[in-house]
């Protein structure tokens, strides 16, 4: 939760317009300041302060309780001008706050944090527990000074000046022991425990078992990502209560699933049970990876409690980003995240132009020219497979006439991937010839390069059948000059000369232009590869320049 807390009718007013704006995540403290301040910062995560920030200074200073626990706190002047991270920057989210609350008030987030001045990601903020000198580590990486990088197990990590040689180390593991001097320790989830228990377990015999036996193993109980047992135990409550307290989900499999994995100690007891000969090592092994720690139960007697453990190797990451048609206020938010997470970029040498000043320092680029889809897809797929967090990108969205289907054609279910989603070039025209879109429409792209041209005329017959309002990717090149004439002609024979055309080039961009004419008036000649074509159905009209299909067929005209 977030409090909110103002001195002044200004400052209330920018308060109520947050708190308008995040109904679910914002709660209003009203009364003396010093009051507000003391319960927010006791009962709430975070703090934004309507308030001068020497004030906030005074007010939170008696409060103080230590960089892992204080709420992150960010304050916002009088004139609405500006949004200061002031208090747990990284830690308690105050950098991220100040920057949404600066999108949400038109205001200026300042962010004095050392690591994010100069676009290096900081240590605590990777979303992995962690241990050891961070600061000092931090400050060699700003400082320029070697800082090398052992990963003991793969993960994907943003982009970090990691070199050879020098004092001072980051390690990658999710084996337990203390960091040493000028070491930081980054855990991992990489450990899944199978568990196993009879009716009754105690959950402080299961947690007593699972702690032993990664204490025994040298495994950290930090890098552990989840409990795993068989549906049957789902409701069992040492098992539900031990998952609860050590902060992990609770994963479950059918018997039938568990018993198809082959393990190396299984039992007549759990098969008459439950219906497989193995819970523990099945229930860990069942997503792959390498058994550490075989079958072992509690000691209590009799015992109730079995557990396995399981490493599973990290998995690479690839994130299919859609840049949108190109205005820098169309890239959402999720895209420039995922670009500045990407420790390796791969994409378009025109597309990669557009964005290159969003990616952290050291992203390695892997850009290429146009016709080489395939081959960026194999490129992306290839690095994440080598355990690299990766963006590929593509204009509008990717999963449109761009790379998410080359991509995912390739990937194999040993990465994950993650799409996110872009303003296609459609929608982009179409906001701006007005709203042709209103109604059914379909979008179909006249580039032959990859799908016959008897496969698209089929296509854009159907469409001119069906009265669909029609998008034209692709529509013309220099050596592609005759399919939109064609395509037209196709729509002509459906629909009357005087059908509305929207003709949209570099849509969003500086240098964008636009006009609507007729289906009967349409020089295919001024149509090239930067322009969207959209060929309105039997019901779009033409109202004072603007193209609107309604969103029936029943138009009802303006009495006269």
């Amino acid at each position: 939760m977030i409090g909110l807390i103002s001195a002044t009718a200004a400052g209330a007013a920018a308060r109520d317009r947050l708190a308008a704006a995040w109904p679910e995540r914002t709660r209003v403290y009203d009364g003396p300041v010093a009051d507000a301040v003391r319960r927010a910062f006791a009962e709430c995560e975070q703090l934004v302060c309507f308030l001068a920030t020497g004030a906030v200074v005074r007010l939170v200073a008696p409060l103080l309780g230590g960089k892992a626990a204080d709420p992150g706190v960010v304050c916002v002047d009088e004139g609405g001008r500006f949004a200061v991270a002031l208090l747990g920057g990284h830690g308690g989210g105050a950098n991220e706050l100040a920057r949404e609350v600066g999108e949400s008030l038109a205001a200026v987030p300042v962010v004095t944090t050392a690591t994010d001045a100069v676009g290096i990601p900081g240590l605590d903020t990777l979303g992995l527990p962690h241990e050891g000198d961070v600061a000092g580590v931090t400050r060699a990486l700003l400082d320029g000074e070697p800082v090398a990088l052992e990963a003991e197990v793969a993960w994907p990590l943003p982009p970090l000046p990691f070199g050879a040689g020098g004092t001072r180390r980051v390690r990658v593991t999710d084996r337990a022991g203390a960091a040493g001097a000028g070491e930081v320790l980054l855990r991992p989830p990489t450990l899944v425990v199978g568990v196993g228990a009879s009716r009754g377990a105690p959950v402080e015999e299961v947690l007593g078992l699972i702690a032993q036996t990664l204490r025994e193993a040298g495994l950290s109980p930090d890098s552990v990502a989840e409990l795993a047992t068989v549906d049957a135990k789902a409701q069992e409550p040492g098992i539900a209560l031990a998952a609860e307290r050590l902060g992990v989900p609770l994963v479950t499999y059918p018997a039938d699933a568990l018993a198809a994995v082959e393990v190396p100690n299984p039992s007549d007891a759990p098969l008459a049970a439950v219906g497989t000969p193995s819970v523990a090592e099945a229930a860990a092994l069942i997503g792959g990876g390498e058994l550490l720690v075989p079958k072992r139960k509690s000691g209590a007697s009799p015992a109730m409690a079995t557990c396995a453990v399981v490493r599973r190797p990290g998995r690479g990451r690839l994130a299919v980003v859609g840049l949108g048609p190109g205005a820098r206020d169309l890239l959402t938010p999720r895209a420039k995240a995922e670009l500045r997470r990407a420790s390796v970029l791969v994409g378009l040498d025109q597309y990669v132009d557009q964005i290159r000043d969003l990616l952290r320092p050291g992203t390695r680029i892997l850009e290429s020219g146009l016709g080489a889809e395939e081959e960026r897809a194999r490129t992306a797929v290839a690095e994440a497979r080598q355990g690299r967090a990766v963006a590929l990108i593509g204009s509008g969205d990717a999963g449109v006439y761009a790379m998410a289907s080359p991509a995912l054609a390739e990937a194999s279910d040993d990465i994950d991937v993650v799409g996110v989603p872009g303003v296609t070039a459609a929608l982009a025209a179409g906001a701006i010839l007005g709203a042709p879109l209103g109604h059914d429409h379909v979008s179909i792209s006249l580039s032959d390069l990859h799908t016959p041209w008897e496969v698209i005329e089929r296509r854009v017959r159907a469409a001119a059948e069906a009265d669909l309002v029609v998008t034209f990717y692709n529509p013309r090149s220099r050596g592609r000059d005759w399919q939109l004439p064609k395509a037209l002609g196709i729509l002509a024979e459906h629909r009357a000369p005087a059908t509305p055309v929207g003709v949209v080039r570099n849509a969003s961009r500086a240098d964008e232009s636009s006009r609507v004419t007729a289906l009967g008036e349409l020089d295919p000649a001024t149509v090239d590869m930067m322009t969207v074509v959209t060929v309105g159905n039997t019901a779009t009209r033409n109202i004072a320049g603007r193209m609107v299909t309604p969103r029936g067929y029943r138009w009802q005209e303006e009495p006269k």
